[in-house]
């Protein structure tokens, strides 16, 4: 009877010397040379699928030890890593406090994600200890609302009861402005590279439009002189050939009498001879004495109008 009484003792000291044991165990994995571990807090107790969020490790450690914090290359396990942020280190009554904001992203469907990174504690030049924080959970808010098929792994059955919509064309403004602006600026190249040459061709095809117009109602009104042999139309002819030479030279040779007509073509002859001629016709009513010098005349100043032309085209 004593020896079992002896036996209970015994275990109860023994019991009792492992409990203590136990407790220095843990009190050595928690306080490392009389140092609080690693701790680590997400910023949200719940989050969603894609919703960034931050991971708050924190340890407070003596300030001559050297402290190594986990960087991107770290197992995040079921997270993204999407930056950090570095806290400054604050040192109070002997205790330096570090501090860093990782921050995470999820895209895992798993109800409960855990995280637990490590904070390295370097001793010398060989030694490096490896602590733990305590394991730090989040909770995953699901949006899409549960299937009510019976079977988890079959999708859910397809709707066949609705009915398309007609849509109304809608007017694309950004494409049409892409391509207005883009037709714009190709066109003032274009026209910047051949612009010259294009008012250039224009202007010869005008003149040319212009000299066989003349032309035309130069023969016109020759034709109706021979008919008429009246001073009226002299007159108009003369005036008809005046303005196409205005035209063609972009001078205004409407005002100038026949003496300054003569000295602006360089006294040319036939320009005095047809000129003289017609002001004797129309100024001097003398169309009876010599109507077949008025023809001339007209021949004249038809074929200096096309020598001034030839000169104005071939510049």
């Amino acid at each position: 009877m004593g020896q079992s009484f002896a036996y209970i003792r015994f275990a109860r000291r023994l019991g009792f010397a492992v409990g203590l044991l136990s407790l220095a165990a843990r009190a050595s994995a928690a306080n490392v040379g009389g140092t609080a571990g690693p701790v680590g807090r997400f910023s949200r107790a719940v989050v969603e699928v894609g919703q960034p969020f931050d991971y708050v490790l924190s340890y407070a450690h003596d300030p001559a030890e050297e402290v190594v914090f986990p960087d991107s290359l770290a197992s995040f396990g079921t997270f993204e890593y999407a930056g950090r942020r570095w806290l400054p280190t604050r040192t109070t009554n002997g205790r330096s406090l570090d501090q860093v904001v990782y921050h995470l992203r999820t895209f895992s469907l798993a109800p409960v994600q855990p995280l637990q990174l490590p904070v390295l504690l370097l001793r010398g030049g060989t030694d490096t200890l490896r602590l733990l924080p305590p394991v730090a959970q989040v909770r995953l808010h699901r949006l899409a609302p549960a299937l009510l098929s019976s079977d988890a792994a079959s999708p859910p059955p397809l709707r066949t009861q609705y009915e398309a919509l007609t849509l109304a064309p809608a007017f694309n403004y950004p494409f049409w402005l892409a391509g207005l602006a883009g037709g714009l600026a190709l066109a003032g190249g274009a026209w910047a590279l051949y612009g010259r040459r294009w008012r250039q061709r224009y202007g010869r095809y005008k003149r040319r439009k212009n000299h066989v117009y003349f032309l035309t109602q130069f023969a016109r009104n020759a034709e109706r002189f021979t008919l008429s042999r009246s001073a009226a139309v002299v007159e108009r002819t003369v005036v008809l050939w005046k303005n196409y030479l205005s035209s063609l030279e972009e001078t205004n040779l409407n005002s100038l009498t026949t003496k300054e007509l003569t000295e602006h073509f360089h006294n040319d002859e036939d320009v005095r001879r047809a000129l003289r001629a017609t002001d004797r016709v129309v100024y001097g009513n003398l169309l009876s004495e010599d109507a077949q010098e008025v023809d001339a005349a007209f021949q004249r100043l038809r074929d200096f109008a096309e020598r001034q032309y030839e000169v104005v085209a071939g510049s």
